[in-house]
């Protein structure tokens, strides 16, 4: 047995969340064989607690299928890491990756889905937070069941607020419930850019952007200015959202933010009494749209009432029953998101040395 072999067999392990085998995918760091001793170390790119346990115990299957009398030790760990973003624009102090949820039109699911996907991201392993972009309709605070204006420690920066575990802002923290924003775009895009580089956000892995709905120049000039990794579509079987998701995906493109993928909310509605299923809303949109786009589709997401009333208890499903088949749901969407952003190119630009020239 020789570490050659060791390596083909991690070659030939796909995995379904990055899309590729383990060494293809630069996951493997490390294989030492020493008679019959071996050992491998394994880190990914994204958070994977749900799935850990099973993961471990597949591979270490596999090895020893093909060498029964191995001592295998596995490690097996994530690290996960900035990815680049648009040219010419700074990424944001203590924020290694934003990810954008979008929806072309309203009414679909976006906030629920950006928030229960937040929640999902802590509870696979990582440090997740969510900025609420949305300043016309800020809904952020509800459903996280915060309130109060955030905290400022030297009158200049915000101090989020903490939300299930979840760092949180919104524009509707800062105003009365009833307050309308009557502001026009440009005011619009400087209280979204001041949310999110006047707040101390500590140590984030990902940050959500709950962005607004539409696609106008609102979206576009903030999709510009803010440092995204990747972005993800929010969209519901039926035409009309397709229709407008087609417009965010072709949105990103032009500002040349990666669509990670597309995540079909309000799929089937299953009956409470009957457990008639039925497809209210179509079926099979999202996954048309993703084929014809080159993109994930991510996941479907069920027609649930007790996930409206969860959110509007500021108790999100994902924290309110971390077992349930709708929050695994999320959970699955999240690595799925989260792999696939692991795949794209990584920016090493924060671990180079700063040369600084002084005159003496």
């Amino acid at each position: 047995m020789q570490k050659e072999n060791i390596e083909s067999i991690l070659k030939d392990y796909q995995c379904s969340y990055m899309g590729t085998d383990l060494v293809t995918a630069n996951t493997v760091k490390d294989i030492t064989v020493d008679g019959d001793n071996v050992s491998v170390k394994i880190t990914l790119g994204w958070p994977a607690e749900g799935i850990m346990k099973a993961f471990h115990e597949n591979l270490h299957n596999k090895i020893k299928e093909a060498y029964p009398k191995a001592n295998i030790t596995l490690d097996l760990n994530y690290e996960i890491i900035p990815h680049t973003v648009q040219k010419s624009v700074d990424r944001i102090k203590g924020i290694k990756n934003i990810i954008a949820i979008a929806s072309g039109k309203g009414g679909v699911g976006k906030s629920t889905t950006a928030v229960n996907l937040a929640l999902a991201l802590k509870a696979e392993g990582a440090s997740a937070a969510i900025l609420d972009a949305d300043i016309y309709g800020p809904s952020i605070p509800k459903m996280m069941g915060v309130g109060g204006r955030p905290d400022s420690v030297d009158g200049k920066s915000l101090e989020p607020k903490i939300g299930h575990g979840l760092q949180t802002m919104s524009i509707g923290l800062l105003v009365e419930e009833e307050t309308p924003m009557i502001w026009r775009g440009p005011m619009v895009t400087q209280a979204l850019e001041q949310l999110l580089t006047d707040t101390n956000w500590k140590d984030v892995d990902f940050l959500i952007i709950d962005l607004p709905p539409g696609t106008g120049d609102v979206q576009l000039t903030l999709c510009q200015k803010i440092p995204v990794s990747g972005a993800v579509i929010v969209t519901t079987p039926q035409d009309i959202s397709l229709i407008d998701a087609r417009k965010g995906l072709k949105m990103f493109e032009k500002v040349e933010v990666p669509v990670l993928g597309i995540v079909e909310n309000m799929s089937t509605f299953v009956c409470p009494k009957c457990g008639t299923v039925e497809s209210i809303f179509g079926q099979g949109g999202g996954e048309q749209l993703a084929s014809e786009n080159d993109v994930k589709l991510l996941g479907e997401l069920p027609l649930e009432k007790r996930i409206r009333e969860e959110m509007d208890k500021g108790t999100p499903t994902v924290s309110a029953d971390p077992e349930s088949q709708s929050s695994m749901a999320y959970r699955e969407i999240a690595r799925k998101m989260a792999a696939t952003l692991s795949m794209r190119k990584k920016d090493y630009s924060s671990v180079f040395p700063k040369i600084v020239i002084q005159n003496d």
